[in-house]
């Protein structure tokens, strides 16, 4: 496998309040990651700051070995990078079918809602229904979908098993094993289900109050109980 994303040493700010600490990770092709740590370590600002949300003060970002650093979020998710947030951002006033339209009029190209209906026949079913009358788990169905419409080479996401029933959670993880497995889109993960992470990704980088302090393969960090019990809470 080849690097597709190649992180070092960035430190992030919020304002004044240092956050992130030399942080460096890499991604390779088709390759699933996860970043793991508690509540307040710094996950969240670690994809915001790949996707330029929260601009590194120093660092390198590449991606396809094109610096990344310092361009504007919409040049980055146009390079093929895409984050799905915490909060999901879906339009609730459109329907799921509006919601991708409107997210597609800037994919060149883009996948095609046939193709998207085909993933998540849910949403196919919901495709006339306004956002905010999806459940929670169909509402991040939408929010991942929207991200996989411009074709992403990697995909960013944010705890997507938050709030959502455990059924609803194992059906998402199940879809994104299919799109890493079979659609070839590398994922970078924060989830806060450590174990559920582990089992999907094939490498972890634990962080605790803004530093990275591990990394391995997920099997050898799920076989560390020394490791679960310190850093990940189970």
């Amino acid at each position: 496998m080849s690097t597709l994303l190649e992180v070092e040493k960035i430190n992030s700010y919020y304002g004044d309040s240092h956050i992130l600490f030399d942080v460096s990770l890499h991604v390779e092709q088709n390759e699933v990651v996860a970043l793991l740590g508690r509540n307040g370590a710094g996950k969240s600002t670690t994809l915001k700051s790949l996707i330029g949300l929260v601009r590194p003060r120093s660092g390198r970002i590449m991606f396809d070995g094109v610096p990344m650093q310092g361009l504007p979020p919409h040049s980055i998710a146009l390079s093929g990078l895409q984050l799905v947030p915490e909060d999901r951002r879906i339009f609730g006033s459109l329907s799921v079918e509006e919601n991708l339209v409107l997210a597609g009029l800037t994919a060149k190209p883009r996948w095609p809602l046939e193709r998207i209906w085909e993933t998540f026949p849910r949403l196919r079913e919901r495709r006339r229904s306004r956002g905010t009358d999806l459940s929670g788990g169909e509402q991040q169905m939408l929010a991942i979908t929207r991200a996989l419409l411009l074709r992403p080479r990697l995909l960013l996401l944010d705890e997507p098993s938050f709030g959502l029933a455990p059924l609803i959670v194992k059906e998402i993880f199940a879809i994104m094993r299919t799109i890493n497995r079979e659609e070839k889109v590398s994922i970078l993960l924060v989830e806060q289900n450590a174990s559920l992470a582990l089992d999907l990704a094939d490498h972890a980088y634990l962080i605790e109050t803004g530093s990275l302090v591990m990394s391995g393969a997920s099997k050898m960090i799920q076989n560390d109980e020394s490791v679960r019990r310190s850093y990940l809470g189970y």
